[in-house]
């Protein structure tokens, strides 16, 4: 199994791939290949799919892991790339999302060309487990939280006729089967990282070996920090490629606790399992 970093809204310095906040990778499984996010951009995604001599390949299955712009602003150059995949997420993807600031609100959702494609016969809303290719599943929606999550205090979404603060119930992630383990794949993981590897653990006797992508540890304290080290290593220190919503500091403390093997993952990157 390959997983390429499409876009990340931090790129390596001298990088020909054009970073835009947003997240994007291509996962390339036995089988099927899957779209994880489609970035901000429909022009970045296309360009880096073009870069790295990927837009030819065939992608069966578009799954997104919430509904920030970030993740979904490229889902219709998506579609129009892949016009055969199927599209996958949770179905409280389609509640407005607003960002709060000084009073006013701005969306931060779904685009209405994007809804339109996530109510169209071609995509798949669900709230538990999916399976997107024989070793890819989505995590389903991760409903015990007893640990911190990934939560902004400006971040609304639209439920029942009324802005409510955002609980991220679409919050997904994707589990990747591999020799040797689990590879766990995070969109933003607003759902708090331990409270989804708790999630994993319940339903997979599997160990994780690597966990990928945005993992929104970018306002985390320093408890969490500390937290979350003793829970990998409880894991048995599974391989950290991070980036997004990481943050700088969360990740130059996973590197000192774990060295190497905590390192970022810019666009470009590409890693097989």
């Amino acid at each position: 199994m390959r997983v390429t970093c499409l876009v990340n809204n931090c790129v390596a310095q001298g990088s020909s791939l054009w970073g835009e906040h947003g997240l994007s990778f291509l996962i390339e499984a036995a089988g099927a290949n899957i779209l994880w996010d489609a970035g901000q951009s429909g022009t970045v995604l296309r360009h880096n799919l073009h870069a790295l001599g990927l837009e030819e390949t065939p992608v069966h299955t578009i799954a997104l892991s919430h509904a920030h712009y970030d993740h979904t602003g490229g889902l219709a150059a998506a579609r129009a790339c892949f016009p055969q995949a199927k599209i996958v997420a949770h179905p409280a993807i389609l509640e407005p999302r607003y960002s709060l600031h000084k009073g006013k609100r701005r969306a931060i959702g779904l685009t209405e060309e994007a809804r339109g494609l996530l109510v169209g016969a071609d995509a798949s809303l669900v709230e538990g487990p999916a399976a997107l290719a024989e070793d890819v599943w989505t995590s389903g929606e991760i409903r015990k939280r007893p640990f911190a999550e990934g939560r902004s205090t400006h971040h609304l979404a639209w439920r029942e006729g009324r802005a409510v603060p955002d609980d991220y119930r679409d919050d997904l992630s994707l589990i990747l089967k591999v020799t040797g383990g689990i590879v766990l794949l995070c969109g933003c993981c607003h759902a708090g990282l331990r409270n989804v590897l708790l999630a994993v653990q319940a339903q997979y006797r599997e160990p994780i070996v690597a966990i990928i992508g945005g993992t929104h540890l970018i306002d985390a304290s320093p408890a969490e920090c500390a937290a979350l080290i003793e829970a990998l290593r409880a894991l048995g220190s599974p391989r950290l490629y991070l980036n997004h919503c990481t943050g700088e500091r969360a990740l130059h403390i996973l590197a000192q606790a774990f060295g190497e093997a905590a390192q970022g993952c810019p666009a470009g990157t590409v890693l097989t399992f």
